[in-house]
């Protein structure tokens, strides 16, 4: 990526309150130029053009800072596809272990070679199909699960639980256009409540975004 690229992301960050560092954003960008790369052959995402993915799939990514809470250990992206939000995610929480996992093998392929080249050490990339099993894929339970591939927010805090550490929370990636009772009302029939909740724009006329964070039924927010 080229340096008005690198510009363009440290301001779109710092509009989010994700301020970054040259060697983080230099991750990112390695990130971008590799998925452009390789998607010509593996086909891992419809967003080719080096504007929109920053504003469609990184920017996007690092919204998910807005309400990730201080002091947690893991997060586990499920459905992670290209790395998105996990390994932004990783880049701007160096002090975080991230699990990428999906049921695609190419994607994880791709996302081991995008954390050997950005060299995140606190990041792995699993090929696994969640099914409520924890122990037998292999998966540790995780302070925050994430997820932005999920059908319905209905059958993503249906299957999510058994992935959460005690007080962990869920969060959720949305287009935007749901309404707020709606939503309250599906996380309140899976006894979860919803602790935050962010809109922001994607910018360039792209639409806008919503972030909430969950957690389950008695748990402090």
């Amino acid at each position: 990526m080229d340096n008005a690229w690198k510009e363009e992301l440290a301001s779109g960050a710092s509009s989010l309150g994700v301020p970054l560092s040259a060697t983080q954003i230099d991750q990112l960008a390695i990130h971008v130029d590799l998925l452009i790369r390789w998607n010509d052959k593996l086909n891992l995402t419809r967003i080719c053009a080096p504007r929109e993915i920053l504003s469609k799939h990184v920017l996007d990514s690092l919204a998910v800072l807005r309400v990730l809470p201080a002091g947690l250990d893991r997060v586990l992206d499920i459905g992670s596809g290209a790395g998105f939000p996990g390994i932004p995610i990783a880049v701007a929480r160096p002090g975080v272990q991230v699990t990428l996992v999906d049921a695609v093998g190419k994607k994880i392929q791709f996302c081991k070679n995008v954390i050997a080249q950005t060299k995140l050490a606190g990041c792995e990339a699993v090929h696994c199909r969640l099914e409520g099993n924890p122990s037998r894929e292999k998966i540790r339970a995780a302070n925050v699960v994430v997820s932005r591939a999920f059908t319905s927010l209905t059958n993503f805090l249906g299957m999510v639980r058994p992935y959460l550490a005690p007080d962990g929370s869920v969060i959720a990636m949305l287009s935007g256009r749901e309404d707020d009772e709606t939503l309250r009302r599906t996380a309140d029939a899976l006894a979860f409540d919803i602790a935050e909740a962010h809109a922001f724009g994607l910018g360039d006329g792209l639409g806008a975004r919503r972030v909430l964070r969950l957690v389950p039924r008695g748990t402090a927010p």
